[in-house]
């Protein structure tokens, strides 16, 4: 059967090799398992190297600075879809609930659309109201959200649980084939913003230091997606704060997703502070797919991602993340559990969460077509 899946990006994601963030990770991963992959065309703005150039439509920012980009994305989506002469389509929105109904509307013929949420329904417009989500239920073909957590949030208030609406954790990629031998360092990534911990981890390795000197701590990442070029006062403050620790710490800035992956190969400790309630943690994902040993905490949907295989602290504090920290770096064995726990019991493989999705995608080409 001839059919095309169409995927729609937020407009805030770079769909850029060397600019790659979590939704366009997940949507890469998932598409290079996928047995669909002749079959999907990705929607984003345009950018100068597209993670796969091959099928990836670039859309460039309207002329009006006052017009939403989201909606001129799912627009110039609408009008090729409009064009196509195959019937046979399937859309999938990724966290931007707002233009489901308007997507709905601009289509000339009747296709299902799936949406897709990575972060809390309840935050995003579109979804913040029950009505609102009532209305996703009643519209959207499959409802997908990356943890069980996620789809919590999406039900709440409502009486029943609706038939289309399923958990689909993101997939993340194990390239290696054996445990990494691993260095003595002590690893960040993640936007350098408050709720991801950041000032507690520099505040505890400042504290740790001295107790450590035989130990590197690196932080990787800025406070804007892709990019140093914007970095916030606090972002700026925090680096600055950090190397005063002195030859121990050093700082890369915003770093491309792949050279991320060879610091989590090398990393023992990789710390994942969070001070709000992640949607998935896929910081946590990748560092137990690269073996590191990992601190956490109990938010959001990260004890779904990490269950016993990791250092989970609730109710995190600076007391508690230095105890956390000395105990790994200090006992070997303590250490290599955990990096044992996390290689050998790590489940989220993007090649499972592919299958997942090519077995929903089937079976609506089956119902629906």
């Amino acid at each position: 059967m001839q059919m095309k899946i169409n995927i729609l990006l937020p407009h805030k994601e770079k769909f850029d090799k060397k600019k790659l963030s979590s939704v366009s990770i997940t949507v890469l991963n998932n598409f290079n398992h996928s047995s669909f992959k002749k079959k999907i065309r990705i929607f984003g703005k345009k950018v100068p190297e597209p993670a796969t150039p091959y099928n990836f439509i670039g859309i460039k920012n309207p002329l009006n600075i006052f017009k939403s980009k989201n909606f001129n994305l799912a627009k110039k989506m609408c009008v090729l879809i409009n064009q196509d002469t195959d019937n046979n389509q399937l859309i999938e929105i990724h966290n931007r609930p707002l233009l489901l109904n308007f997507i709905l509307k601009n289509l000339k013929k009747k296709i299902p659309v799936n949406i897709f949420f990575h972060n809390n329904p309840l935050e995003m417009k579109g979804s913040k109201t029950l009505l609102e989500r009532e209305d996703i239920v009643k519209n959207a073909h499959t409802i997908f959200c990356v943890s069980k957590y996620v789809k919590n949030k999406f039900l709440q208030g409502f009486s029943f649980i609706p038939d289309n609406i399923h958990v689909l954790h993101n997939g993340v990629e194990k390239k290696l084939k054996k445990l990494p031998l691993k260095t003595k360092e002590i690893l960040f990534v993640g936007r350098l913003v408050e709720e991801k911990g950041i000032k507690l981890f520099i505040d505890s390795l400042e504290n740790l230091a001295d107790k450590l000197h035989d130990w590197k701590f690196c932080i990787a990442g800025s406070s804007h997606l892709g990019g140093n070029e914007k970095n916030s006062n606090f972002a700026k403050n925090c680096a600055k704060k950090f190397l005063k620790i002195g030859k121990q710490a050093y700082f890369t800035g915003y770093i491309t997703h792949s050279e991320v992956q060879k610091l989590m190969r090398s990393a023992s400790i990789v710390v994942v502070p969070s001070l709000w309630n992640e949607p998935y943690g896929l910081v946590v994902a990748e560092a137990m797919s690269n073996g590191a040993a990992v601190i956490t905490t109990l938010s959001g949907g990260i004890p779904e991602i990490i269950g016993r295989n990791g250092v989970v602290i609730k109710n995190i504090n600076q007391k508690k993340l230095e105890k956390a920290i000395l105990t790994l770096a200090n006992d070997k064995k303590i250490l290599e559990k955990y990096q044992k726990l996390s290689w050998q019991n790590f489940e989220h493989t993007a090649c499972v969460s592919s299958k997942k999705l090519d077995k929903h995608r089937s079976k609506i080409f089956m119902d629906y077509f």
